[in-house]
C-alpha cells in the first residue's frame, strides 16, 4: 500500500487574508502546497488528504485541491470545533482550532495505512519525501509501534528577517528520538544560531543541531493513542479558550511513556517558509534556483 500525505491547512485561510490571497512562489504561479504535492507522488505517495475548515471548503477545492484529483486520490477532512468525543462541548468562548493534534485525528477515516503529517505552507525538499516515503514502504508491525520525525539541520531552517521557534531535538544511541525542546528567539549568528536560554542569558546553538518542522511519519496505530489523548486533554483543559492539543506534544508523551518509539531521521534539505513577509522573495529565488538547477520542472504541472 502506497503512504498517504496528510497535509494540515485548516490555517491557511485565515493566515494568508484569504485564500485569493496565496502568493506564488514558482515560476508558474507555484504555491508551497504544489512542491509538497509534486514531491510526495514522486517520492511513492499514493493519496493526499487535505485537513481543511468547513468554510473554506469550496474555494479551497477550486483554487488548490482540484488540481490534484485527477492525478492521485484526494480526500478532504474537516477540522470542526464541534468534532468532539461523546460527553463533551464546545465551551461558549472558543473559536480556536483543537490543535495538530485534532487536525490528524480528524482525518482517521481517510487513511488507509502509513501515513506522512507535514504543513500546508512549509517547503520540505525532495530528499525529505523519499527518506520518509522509504520509512513509510517497509512493514511496521513492531510493538510498541515505530513512527519517525524527518529533522533538518538548524542551520537550513532560519530566516534572515527575524528570530524563529524551533524543535531542537536529542536522539539516543540507535537514532531513535529522546525528546523535542522547543526553543525560541533563534537568530543566525554566522553558521550557528544563537538565543536566549531559561535564565535570560545569550546561549548558542551549533549550525548543524537538529530541528523538527513538523515533519512526521507514522502508522494508523496513532489514532487509537490520539484518540485517548485528546480526551484527556479535553478533561483537563477543555473549559479554556486557547488550549492546543498538539501534534508534538503527543508524540513527546508516548516517547516517555515508552507506548511507542520514534525514529530521527535526517535530511539535508533546505527548508523554508514565510514566516515573515521579507521572506517571500527568498523562497522566490531558492525555487527559482531549485528549476534552474533541474531539481522541478519550470512548470510543475503541464509536465505531468
Amino acid at each position: 500500500m502506497k503512504p498517504t500525505l496528510l497535509i494540515l491547512a485548516a490555517g491557511i485561510g485565515s493566515r494568508y487574508g484569504g485564500l485569493k490571497q496565496l502568493d506564488p512562489v514558482g515560476p508558474s504561479g507555484e504555491i508551497v502546497i504544489d512542491y509538497s504535492i509534486f514531491d510526495a507522488l514522486r517520492a511513492g505517495f499514493g493519496k493526499v488528504v487535505f485537513v481543511i475548515r468547513r468554510d473554506i471548503e469550496k474555494d479551497f477545492r477550486d483554487m488548490i485541491g482540484g488540481k490534484f484529483e485527477d492525478r492521485t486520490e484526494v480526500a478532504y477532512a474537516f477540522q470542526d470545533l464541534d468534532a468532539l468525543p461523546p460527553g463533551f462541548t464546545v465551551p461558549p468562548e472558543r473559536s480556536k482550532p483543537w490543535g495538530t493534534a485534532h487536525a490528524v485525528l480528524v482525518a482517521e477515516k481517510h487513511v488507509p495505512g502509513p501515513f506522512a503529517v507535514i504543513n500546508a505552507d512549509d517547503f520540505y525538499g525532495r530528499a525529505a519525501y523519499r527518506i520518509l516515503a522509504g520509512f513509510l514502504a517497509e512493514k511496521h508491525n513492531e510493538s510498541p509501534p515505530e513512527y519517525a520525525m524527518v529533522g533538518y539541520s538548524l542551520r537550513n531552517t532560519l530566516s534572515p528577517f527575524g528570530s524563529v521557534a524551533r524543535g531542537v531535538c536529542s536522539a539516543d544511541e540507535h537514532g531513535f528520538l529522546r525528546s523535542v525542546d522547543e526553543i525560541t528567539d533563534i537568530i543566525p549568528d554566522g553558521d550557528d544560531a544563537g538565543h536566549t536560554d531559561a535564565d535570560g542569558r545569550p546561549a548558542r546553538l551549533a549550525g548543524d543541531t537538529v530541528v523538527s518542522m513538523n515533519m512526521w511519519g507514522f502508522t494508523p496505530s496513532l489514532f487509537e493513542y490520539l484518540s485517548a489523548g485528546f480526551e484527556e486533554f479535553l478533561r483537563e483543559k477543555g473549559s479554556e479558550a486557547k488550549s492546543e492539543f498538539f501534534l508534538p506534544m503527543l508524540v513527546d508523551q508516548l516517547i516517555t511513556s515508552g507506548k511507542a518509539l520514534t525514529r530521527m531521521l535526517k535530511t539535508d534539505s533546505a527548508w523554508f517558509g514565510v514566516t515573515y513577509k521579507e521572506d517571500k522573495p527568498l523562497v522566490v529565488r531558492r525555487i527559482a534556483e531549485l528549476v534552474a538547477a533541474g531539481e522541478y520542472p519550470p512548470s510543475l504541472w503541464r509536465s505531468t
